[in-house]
């Protein structure tokens, strides 16, 4: 499979459904999410993907019942802890993007710990999306980009001079970060929920029926094969010979 994506991001969705259909509760499908997502991180690593980021809990996430959070933040502690070996034998560097305003202070640590314990490591990164909200984080760097002109005394009419598109993905979460090449979404859903907004602009879509616990190696390479099809164009021509225009070149239409 060529080209293999830089950057793998995931939105890992269904462990609730997964469990009904079971007639489990919603516990035991984000027990058995947590596995998978281990796997998955595994097998990027293995595959030499440069980043892969997981949408593990969202800003909007807060609004499911108190059993179910407490479940989760406890669980987010037991992984980041149970998972911390896996990621220094396999060199992964581990951040976490997010507010951390509101996360419980025991998950804090463990975040801290986790992010401090890999920063030496120089393979694949793996950035988990905790209390994330994509909005939230533009509003945050256009408060970031106030503040700086505020403190300059910057004109409106020298605001270039402080922001573009690029100083601007500089004060996103993502900072330093490429864009995400490849958004992979499970159960079928066909919408981004809020997630990675301004840097999913250009990134190859693919959406799967399959619940995330279901999720498996083969269903990332099925994703992966997809994806080594695809055609990026990045708003231009393609590269390769394009009928419409007689079977001309990008380059010779150019010229």
């Amino acid at each position: 499979m060529s080209p293999l994506p830089r950057h793998i991001a995931i939105i890992m969705d269904g462990n609730g459904r997964w469990a009904n259909q079971r007639g489990l509760t919603r516990i035991e499908g984000h027990k058995v999410g947590a596995e998978v997502a281990r796997a998955i991180t595994e097998c990027c690593s293995n595959l030499g993907v440069e980043q892969l980021t997981l949408f593990c809990f969202s800003s909007e996430n807060w609004k499911r019942p108190k059993e179910e959070l407490d479940f989760l933040m406890q669980l987010f502690v037991s992984c980041i802890i149970a998972e911390l070996p896996m990621m220094m034998a396999n060199n992964i560097q581990a951040c976490f993007i997010g507010r951390r305003e509101g996360m419980p202070e025991s998950v804090l640590r463990e975040m801290e710990e986790c992010e401090t314990r890999c920063a030496p490591n120089t393979g694949m990164r793996l950035a988990l999306a905790l209390n994330y909200g994509s909005r939230s984080e533009i509003v945050d760097a256009v408060k970031s980009v106030l503040k700086e002109s505020i403190e300059k005394k910057t004109k409106i009419e020298e605001i270039d001079a402080i922001v573009d598109e690029t100083s601007f993905s500089d004060r996103l979460y993502t900072a330093g970060m490429p864009d995400p090449d490849l958004l992979i979404r499970t159960a079928g859903e066909m919408r981004l929920s809020n997630f990675l907004l301004w840097q999913l602009s250009y990134s190859e879509i693919w959406v799967t029926p399959v619940f995330w616990p279901d999720f498996s190696e083969a269903t990332l390479h099925e994703a992966l094969a997809d994806y080594a099809k695809r055609d990026r164009r990045y708003g231009g021509l393609s590269q390769k010979r394009d009928r419409r225009y007689g079977g001309l070149s990008q380059k010779k239409i150019a010229e």
